[in-house]
C-alpha cells in the first residue's frame, strides 16, 4: 500500500473499522484501529512511524478489524517433501497488549466440524508448499469465519499444550524432520487425548504489569498428575531487567477441561515464587471467573478485565 488515497479505497472495499498492521513485524507494534475515515490517515501515520522503529521497515497494510474475535492457531509438522500433519488448534485469546498469557488446546470455541475443516485446509496447504519443519497458522475466528494472520515459521512458547494432548515432542519431531528423517505418523494416526492450558508465569506485578526483576527468595513449583512446568529459575536466582520477563511456564492436562481447570488451580495454588512480583495472582483470579470456566472470552477479555477492576480485592 503506496499512498493514503489507496488505504481509503481499500478501507471503503472491505468496511471499516479497519486495522493498520506493520508489514514487516507483529507483537503489537505498528498495528492501529480506524473506526471511521477520518480516522484512517492519523492510524496510518502512526503505525508507520512504530513499524519503521521497530523492524526499520514503514510498510504497512489493511484488514478487516474483527469485534470480538477469538485467536485460533493450528499447529503443523512437514518434512519438506510434500507430507505433513496438523496437531490441532491453540485458543490463545487471552491476551494483553496483543501478547499472549494463557493459551489452551482444544479451543471450547470449535465445535468438531469446524476443527476438521482448519486443520485440513492448514495441512493441505503445507503440503502444496513441501513445508519443512514446526510451524504455526494463526487466525482470527468470529462468527463461524476464520481470518488469516500470519505464519509463524517455528517453535512457539505455547507448544506444551499441544505435546500434551497429542504425546508428540515437537522439539524433537522439529529435529528429526530437519535431519532429513520422517514424520512421526500420518494425520489418521493423530490421537487427540484430553484438555491441556498453559499459563505464562512473568516476573510482573499483576495488576499493573510493571516489571519485577530481582532475588527470587522461595520457589516451589506445583507437581501431580498431569502437571508440568517449564522453567530454568531457581531459589536464589536473580531475575535480570534485561529480557523477556518470564519466568516460567504452568501447563496442565486433563481427561476433561473441567477436569483441567480443577488440576489447573490447585497447581497454581501450590505455585510458590517469593521475592518478586509474579503474575500468578491474575491466573488464580482467571481460573475462578465464570467466563473463563464456560470458556466464553475473546482477544479483547482479559483487558477489559483489568479495566473494570478485576484484579481488585
Amino acid at each position: 500500500m503506496t499512498s493514503d488515497s489507496d488505504a481509503i479505497a481499500i478501507a471503503r472495499q472491505i468496511g471499516f473499522p479497519v486495522l493498520v498492521k506493520a508489514a514487516a513485524g507483529g507483537g503489537g507494534r505498528g498495528m492501529k484501529v480506524a473506526h471511521l475515515e477520518d480516522e484512517l490517515a492519523t492510524a496510518l501515520a502512526t503505525a508507520r512511524s512504530e513499524a519503521k522503529a521497530a523492524f526499520g521497515d514503514d510498510a504497512v497494510y489493511l484488514e478487516k478489524y474483527l469485534q470480538r474475535p477469538r485467536h485460533i492457531e493450528v499447529q503443523v509438522l512437514g518434512d519438506g517433501r510434500g507430507n505433513a500433519i496438523h496437531l490441532g488448534e491453540r485458543d490463545c485469546s487471552l491476551q494483553r497488549r496483543h501478547q499472549k498469557v494463557f493459551e489452551e488446546s482444544p479451543s471450547p470455541a470449535l465445535n468438531i466440524a469446524a476443527r476438521h475443516q482448519i486443520g485440513e485446509t492448514v495441512a493441505n496447504a503445507m503440503r502444496e508448499l513441501k513445508y519443512l519443519g514446526v510451524g504455526t497458522i494463526e487466525f482470527l475466528y468470529e462468527d463461524g469465519q476464520f481470518y488469516f494472520i500470519e505464519m509463524n515459521t517455528r517453535i512457539q512458547v505455547e507448544h506444551p499444550v499441544t505435546e500434551m494432548i497429542t504425546g508428540i515432542d515437537l522439539v524433537l519431531e522439529q529435529i528429526r524432520v530437519a535431519a532429513g528423517g520422517e514424520l512421526p505418523c500420518t494425520q489418521q494416526e493423530v490421537e487427540f487425548r484430553g484438555h491441556s492450558i498453559e499459563c505464562r508465569v512473568n516476573a510482573e506485578n499483576p495488576s499493573t504489569f510493571l516489571p519485577s526483576p530481582g532475588k527470587i527468595a522461595s520457589y516451589h513449583p506445583p507437581g501431580g498428575l498431569g502437571v508440568r512446568v517449564d522453567s530454568a529459575v531457581y531459589q536464589g536466582y536473580t531475575i535480570p531487567p534485561f529480557y523477556d520477563s518470564m519466568v516460567g511456564k504452568l501447563i496442565v492436562h486433563g481427561k476433561t477441561r473441567t477436569e483441567c481447570l480443577m488440576r489447573l488451580r490447585r497447581a497454581l495454588d501450590e505455585f510458590v515464587v517469593d521475592g518478586i512480583e509474579t503474575t500468578l495472582p491474575l491466573f488464580r483470579k482467571l481460573v475462578r471467573n465464570q467466563d473463563i470456566i464456560d470458556g466464553n472470552y475473546h482477544i479483547h477479555w482479559l483487558e477489559r478485565f483489568l479495566a473494570e477492576g478485576g484484579m481488585e480485592p
